[in-house]
């Protein structure tokens, strides 16, 4: 699992950093931790995690402290996650995850990508079953040794470990996503990025020509402010 999520990462920071986007998508990322939760990232969990996100993206620090700000005003728009399904061409699955403010606008948007490259918007429940969602946590590898960290976090929850450039990646079910944060924060490692990840549970091979079809959907969808993460079973 490491490497295709280091690749999928890699692919959608660059861009990310090209559009310029990344600190106002961890921005509303903030603003729906603080509004679910209180603005003191000791009392909640989701924003500690945005935070370490945030830092881990050089997101500078009086940004991160006027978004909580911003955030606790009553005045301020919430957003609602919400997670659109479909087949892009060639039968591609695809799982679009968004975090909006007007949800007609959204899936109009998203319907549009689809149908202007040839797929289709499906209902809820059409693709999302051919994906295993699981929580990601990657931290520098320091002086750790692999296959004691496994010993040691396997009753946290762990199903895979992995070590790629210098980093470490440790995977859980989605169910056990606390459960190992608080493990990982006892042990005090300092984690780089926390999130969570869809893996098909089949890929479907394409040429060349039918993956640079795919890929500008997918970037015309993450163009779209609304849009947090885009996974497909594209081989």
């Amino acid at each position: 699992m490491g490497r295709a999520f280091e690749f999928r990462k890699e692919r959608k920071f660059k861009r990310w950093d090209k559009m310029s986007k990344v600190f106002t998508r961890l921005g509303k990322e903030i603003v729906m931790a603080v509004k679910s939760g209180g603005p003191d990232p000791a009392s909640n969990p989701r924003l500690r995690t945005i935070i370490q996100n945030a830092k881990g993206a050089q997101m500078p620090k009086d940004r991160i402290e006027a978004a909580i700000k911003r955030a606790s005003n009553k005045d301020e728009k919430d957003y609602e996650e919400v997670v659109y399904e479909g087949y892009g061409p060639f039968g591609i699955a695809v799982v679009v995850e968004t975090s909006t403010d007007n949800i007609n606008r959204t899936v109009a948007n998203v319907r549009s990508y689809f149908s202007k490259a040839g797929g289709s918007l499906g209902t809820s429940g059409s693709v999302v079953f051919m994906f295993d969602r699981k929580a990601v946590f990657r931290f520098a590898k320091a002086e750790f040794d692999l296959e004691e960290l496994e010993f040691e976090l396997i009753d946290f929850g762990l199903v895979d470990i992995d070590e790629n450039e210098g980093e470490i990646f440790v995977y859980t079910e989605f169910e056990d996503f606390g459960t190992m944060q608080k493990a990982l924060e006892e042990r005090n490692i300092e984690v780089i990025s926390a999130d969570f990840q869809r893996f098909p549970s089949t890929l479907t091979e394409l040429d060349e020509e039918q993956e640079e079809i795919i890929n500008k959907m997918i970037e015309k969808m993450e163009d779209d402010d609304d849009v947090n993460q885009i996974f497909t079973n594209m081989a």
